[in-house]
């Protein structure tokens, strides 16, 4: 597959939560991937490990403050960019970019106060896309055009 431009930042949709047009920050400095959440908990029903999350937070459009559960999720320690090792849980999820469907992990932090509720990392940018920072919303416009045409 060749590899699309992308620019420093753009929007996602992620169907599977109804989550639409969510701003994202390309950063090719974090190896993984992020999601702002308002919550994420481990906890244990009918004797079962689970992962309950809220997406989100009430100051982005796609917010729904609806609790999803995860059977399958891992934990890894990840470094910030101010040199803090955290353990962070990981998810796989599936996002919706350039009308394609890509599946990568997301670590679930909290994000508050920072414009991008998510950042797309290296593991998925630099296998499907050329980062040009001079330009933004190449999929989100993309997608507007579309829905012109149609």
């Amino acid at each position: 597959m060749e590899k699309l431009p992308i620019g420093r930042k753009d929007r996602i949709d992620i169907p599977a939560f109804e989550m639409k047009d969510i701003p994202v920050k390309i950063d090719s400095g974090a190896y993984s991937s992020s999601i702002h959440c308002k919550l994420v908990k481990e906890i244990t029903q009918d004797n079962k490990k689970q992962l309950e999350v809220i997406f989100l937070d009430e100051s982005n459009k796609s917010f729904t403050g609806k609790p999803f559960y995860f059977d399958e999720y891992k934990t890894k320690k990840v470094k910030s960019s101010t040199g803090h090792e955290q353990e962070r849980f990981f998810i796989q999820l599936k996002i919706i970019l350039f009308d394609r469907e890509f599946i990568t992990d997301f670590s679930l932090t909290q994000r508050n106060g920072l414009r991008h509720p998510i950042l797309l990392g290296r593991k998925l940018t630099s296998k499907n896309f050329i980062i040009d920072t001079a330009l933004t919303n190449l999929s989100y416009k993309n997608k507007l055009k579309t829905k012109l045409n149609t």
